[in-house]
């Protein structure tokens, strides 16, 4: 049985074995949209996208395409599973009203993305007051983590280029709210960008960082509660000085590459000046010691930046690199956070190290699920960072209703049809 509030059918739950549905586990999505606020957010954003005497709601038809996606959906046409159990997941879209709404969304550029970031946002907002003291917020900081991530692609999809690593692929740069040793993260910020983007490219990171502070709540979007922490990809003056801005005082900790005068400067520092390393529970790490750099090495860069250095012996058949100094691996970062330990500090640095676990298991579940077959309608319809592929004409995921042509060199990339030999 269900009863249609919000969005969404209520559905209730019987043991008589009558009423069997499809796709029931997608219920716990649903209700987490309504407890959310996300349907209404989303409904009010989109307000201005919906057409006259129009039957569905834009925002239900954006939240049915991401359901379809979370149930194993690879295109817009499968929001059918959902139309399938009206009973569960109310009225749904026909597959041309889909694609004309994500058509709409992507021909109003910018102001449809800000349109869709707000909703997100305040629905956000709104689930972090009823987590309560499970929120990512409860003790009254928050942790942002950029990081990005190679994503492999086996044809010649749409944005693919060659990488870095002699690979092919994306370079998506995405941004996560830690919540903790326990916790999965939580995506805020996703930057599509093609293979050969750069690592430490301070405009993309900056990008980022902006998209990610959007999402949070109003207080959170500048001052020293808020903590963003990078790899050495965000060790770049243009990034650091961004977050040190005056206005924007944001706390960060971000790695540093070891530079010769870095180098120089750690076989230079006594014994002494060493302290151990720390472990999560408090106890000694063995093998690692820090220290902090001062002198030559911060010219040139914002006013209050420390660096701290840490030094450990790198585990069994570990190859040392240049950088390493007398048998110890050698690792760095700054941060402008004051009156805290270094050993502390070189501790919250090291924990960002959960962050490129969510990253990597997340960015290649989210490229080979993207609903859209062209860069704009990835962006505006679906605001996880996914990229697009290239479909034979002709295949169900894709507009064209001609045939396969033998000439075209794109491939499918959602596995619904295969290309012609040759």
């Amino acid at each position: 049985m269900s009863k249609r509030i919000g969005s969404y059918p209520r559905v209730g739950v019987d043991g008589d074995g009558r009423g069997l549905v499809s796709q029931a586990g997608a219920v716990l999505l649903v209700e987490t949209v309504r407890k959310s606020g996300l349907d209404g957010a989303l409904s009010q954003a989109l307000a201005p996208w919906r057409r006259p005497r129009a039957v569905h709601d834009p925002g239900k038809v954006v939240l049915d395409v991401a359901l379809a996606v979370a149930l194993g959906g690879d295109c817009l046409a499968d929001v059918a599973m959902l139309r399938a159990e009206p009973g569960v997941f109310g009225p749904v879209a026909s597959d041309p009203t889909v694609s004309r709404l994500i058509d709409a969304l992507a021909g109003g550029g910018e102001r449809a993305l800000r349109a869709l970031r707000r909703a997100r946002a305040d629905a956000r907002e709104r689930v972090w007051t009823l987590a309560g003291q499970a929120a990512p917020d409860a003790d009254g900081h928050v942790t942002v983590d950029l990081d990005g991530v190679l994503v492999l692609a086996h044809s010649d999809k749409q944005d693919a280029a060659p990488t870095w690593k002699k690979t092919f692929g994306h370079h998506p740069l995405m941004g996560f709210v830690d919540h903790g040793a326990g916790g999965s993260g939580e995506p805020v910020a996703g930057l599509l960008r093609p293979g050969n983007a750069g690592s430490n490219t301070a405009a993309d990171h900056i990008t980022a960082a902006k998209l990610a502070l959007a999402q949070l709540p109003r207080r959170y979007r500048r001052g020293r509660r808020t903590l963003v922490r990078t790899d050495t990809a965000g060790g770049t003056h243009e990034f650091v000085g961004w977050l040190a801005a005056r206005g924007r005082w944001l706390s960060y900790s971000v790695g540093m590459t070891i530079t010769e005068q870095i180098h120089t400067a750690v076989l230079q520092i006594p014994d002494s000046a060493w302290t151990p390393a720390v472990e999560p529970g408090g106890g000694i790490r063995d093998g690692a010691w820090v220290a902090e750099l001062s002198g030559r090495v911060l010219q040139g860069w914002p006013d209050g930046m420390r660096l701290i250095v840490r030094k450990e012996r790198p585990h069994p058949g570990a190859q040392l690199r240049f950088t390493d100094a007398d048998g110890m691996r050698l690792t760095c970062f700054a941060t402008n956070t004051t009156s805290t330990p270094i050993a502390e500090l070189e501790l919250r640095h090291r924990r960002r190290a959960r962050a490129e676990d969510r990253v990597r298991a997340a960015a290649p579940l989210a490229c080979a699920t993207s609903p859209c077959t062209t860069p704009h309608r990835t962006r505006s319809g679906w605001r996880s960072c996914r990229s697009p592929w290239t479909c034979w004409p002709g295949c169900r995921c894709s507009p064209s209703p001609a045939p396969p042509d033998p000439g075209n060199p794109a491939a499918c990339g959602s596995g619904c049809c295969t290309p012609p030999d040759g």
